[in-house]
């Protein structure tokens, strides 16, 4: 099924559509999906998206909403790394138009308010400018790893293993490139912390993948210099061991710039990306970590390759694909997309097979209609957010 948002000129004049963009934040709280940031292309110039909007999108209705946000409101910026937590959407890092950023920013999603909070550590030190990096949430604090972004000369004498120097980026002694290392940031004490972490680590890359399962955090592909690579680590967020996992199957391309997601207790859901041919790709793949098999996931969305986009898990196991680009956006930066693609990744239990069914027949069968004013309130105030999501001015595309 696709939750396929069309141009707002193709939509009723009392639609809002967001914008289409890349390397935007995006998280799902209470099947609602919110999206902040990213930019998009305006002729040939790459624009950042306004930072003071937040864009809802009703994952059972169908409908987008944008809402003004004030506080301490960040620079408009992409590559920022989003999480959620207790309600909360937290972004650390990203690129605006002075560069790479260091910053931590929270707003409450819950109040109504959308009112950004920029957060002052009382403790530790802020890991160094970066971005394309990913988090896990784990025990009520984010984990980042990884990222590209720059170091003065004095923390690269000490630190050199653990960031790769892009040779074709340097300003006298500020240089750029590639890191693996593991910042926590803990909310409650507004501090950063580095853990001493043991094992063999990931090679330093950006653009990567990331997901929590438990008490681990994995970590996916990524770049590094020019090469994109489709290996798998964990780390374990209590004893802070890294492990490298060896696939006992075939495995997906070397890629950067796509998204791993988990859907169970044992299973990530990858979709996207740029291959190590610079390919963009519209693949799935499913990948058991008890397992340790990756097994290709047929969709439709074959012809809708994505890059640089956001996934979030919502209910029933369902993988919400927005955004991103469908074209090589290092040469050819026009290709953004502003579609909702809705992956099915798990059989959908009896209660929602039965509700969709409704929501899709109720206007072609008085019998339906005659019988929708029995159901308690509460169930039919849910099915009618469900019959929106099917209106007929919504262009649906279920191939």
């Amino acid at each position: 099924m696709s939750s396929c948002v069309e141009p707002a000129a193709e939509r009723r004049c009392s639609e809002l559509v967001a914008r289409e963009r890349s390397g935007h934040t995006a998280v799902v709280l209470e099947e609602l999906l919110y999206v902040w940031g990213g930019y998009m292309s305006v002729g040939d110039e790459e624009v950042f998206l306004p930072s003071d909007e937040i864009w809802v999108y009703d994952l059972k209705g169908g409908v987008w909403e944008v809402f003004h946000m004030t506080g301490q409101v960040p620079s408009s910026m992409s590559g920022s790394c989003g999480c959620s937590l207790d309600g909360n959407l937290y972004i650390f890092g990203g690129c605006d138009d002075n560069g790479q950023t260091n910053q931590i920013y929270s707003v409450d999603l819950t109040d109504g308010k959308f009112t950004w909070k920029k957060i002052v550590q009382e403790f530790g030190s802020a890991p160094s400018p970066r971005d394309k990096l990913s988090c896990w949430v784990y025990n009520g604090k984010l984990i980042y790893f990884g990222g590209y972004g720059h170091k003065v000369l004095s923390d690269l004498n000490s630190r050199n293993r653990s960031f790769i120097l892009d040779e074709t980026s340097w300003v006298e002694d500020v240089f750029w490139g590639w890191n693996n290392e593991v910042h926590i940031f803990d909310p409650v004490q507004s501090s950063w912390t580095e853990p001493q972490t043991h094992g063999h680590p990931p090679a330093p890359r950006a653009a990567h993948a990331g997901a929590t399962l438990g008490s681990k955090g994995y970590v996916c592909g990524g770049r590094v210099m020019e090469t994109r690579t489709s290996d798998v680590h964990c780390l374990d967020l209590d004893s802070w061991t890294w492990s490298e996992i060896n696939p006992l199957s075939d495995v997906p391309v070397g890629r950067s710039w796509h998204t791993l997601t988990a859907v169970s207790d044992t299973t990530m859901f990858l979709f996207g990306g740029l291959s190590v041919n610079c390919k963009p790709m519209s693949d799935g793949w499913l990948f058991d970590v008890e397992t340790k098999t990756w097994r290709e996931f047929e969709h439709p969305f074959k012809h809708k390759p994505r890059l640089w986009h956001t996934a979030c898990a919502s209910k029933d196991s369902d993988v919400i694909v927005f955004g991103g680009s469908c074209d090589y956006i290092l040469l050819v930066d026009t290709g953004h997309c502003n579609e909702a693609l809705v992956f099915q990744t798990q059989p959908y239990p009896l209660f929602r097979i039965c509700e969709d069914y409704v929501a899709k027949n109720v206007r072609n069968s008085e019998k339906l209609r005659n019988q929708l004013p029995l159901l308690p309130p509460k169930l039919l105030k849910a099915l009618q957010r469900r019959i929106s999501f099917y209106r007929p001015s919504k262009k649906q595309n279920t191939s």
